[in-house]
């Protein structure tokens, strides 16, 4: 991602980009005298959607219930529409369609395709067995 300057960014945009991306802080404090470490500190900060710490494994409080719905949609994994720009489930969007905006992926339009070709192909084939049937009874 490359940094870019724009004006029209707001306050909300930034944060959405922060939580999406998320924010890692490290940080290493040393107090010495006369090169004798006196203090030392370490802080580790992080700012993110649980979505984002989940996908990279950041640890999470004691007590954190991970098997609540809302747990379990923030580790199912995203992608950004290329028509309308909202998130969606990777699978639905790949698979079928943006709920959004209704935009389908190749992939997604080939198996329409393949799904009512082999569709056709079985009502052609139980039309020719009940022909074949009524000739017989004949």
């Amino acid at each position: 991602m490359e940094p870019q300057r724009s004006r029209e960014g707001t306050l909300l945009q930034v944060v959405e980009t922060l939580l999406d991306k998320g924010l890692v802080l490290n940080a290493d404090i040393m107090v010495s005298v006369a090169g004798v470490e006196l203090l030392g500190i370490r802080i580790r900060a992080a700012l993110a959607s649980f979505e984002t710490a989940a996908k990279f494994g950041l640890d999470f409080p004691a007590g954190t219930d991970r098997e609540t719905v809302a747990w379990k949609e923030a580790i199912e994994q995203k992608e950004t529409c290329p028509e309308c720009a909202k998130r969606s489930p990777l699978k639905q969007l790949m698979d079928e369609y943006c709920p959004w905006c209704g935009w389908q992926s190749a992939y997604s339009k080939r198996l329409e395709q393949n799904g009512t070709a082999e569709l056709e192909s079985a009502e052609e084939t139980s039309e020719s067995e009940t022909d074949s049937e009524a000739a017989s009874s004949k």
